[in-house]
């Protein structure tokens, strides 16, 4: 027995790509929002341990810190 198998092709609608665009702009987003809280935690952090880390990286990135 010999079966083809057919495809149809995908169509995308306006729709889909509005919901696809929507999903991706809301993960960056979340995204963007969670680093910026975590920089300005670290930023302003009370705790010695994760500011000097923070700084720390700073140094081995070759980034200025002051």
């Amino acid at each position: 027995m010999h079966t083809t198998s057919t495809t149809t092709p995908t169509i995308t609608t306006p729709a889909a790509t509005t919901s696809a665009t929507r999903s991706l702009l809301l993960q960056l987003a979340a995204g963007a929002a969670l680093g910026m809280v975590v920089l300005y935690g670290v930023a302003f952090a009370e705790s010695p341990l994760l500011h000097n880390a923070a700084h720390d990286v700073r140094h081995v990135t070759v980034k200025p810190c002051h």
